[in-house]
């Protein structure tokens, strides 16, 4: 069967199917890729390390007309070994963070669990 056969509607649906395909290919790898993330995390030990805060960072989306803005908080740590992290904090941990604190970071794969500041000894 001829896709011109139907005129300018057959090459339309072919748009549409393509680019429904499209939009579902990609929900669909998005939502496996979470649970995948959530799982590993589930499944990694909780780890409590020294560490140092190093940067700190915002990503904001939205907020165009009468829509709302969500905004992300990220921290980047330093461990001993060198290595750096960065990991999602809750807003109100954000603010009481600052670069260059020393303390005790736990967390479970990519998941923040606290960030214990350690007292300077004067």
């Amino acid at each position: 069967m001829d896709i011109m056969a139907f005129g300018g509607m057959g090459i339309f649906f072919v748009f549409f199917v393509i680019i429904f395909t499209l939009v579902i290919g990609t929900f669909i790898f998005i939502a496996v890729k979470g649970i995948s993330q959530w799982s590993k995390n589930n499944h990694s030990p909780v780890l409590t390390v020294p560490a140092e805060v190093v940067a700190k960072r915002t990503d904001t989306s939205g907020g165009h007309g009468d829509s709302s803005a969500n905004t992300w908080y990220y921290v980047t740590f330093q461990v001993e070994s060198g290595d750096r992290m960065e990991l999602g904090v809750p807003d109100k941990e954000f603010g009481l963070l600052a670069e260059e604190d020393l303390g005790i970071l736990t967390f479970q794969g990519t998941r923040y669990q606290g960030f214990e500041r350690k007292k300077m000894v004067e």
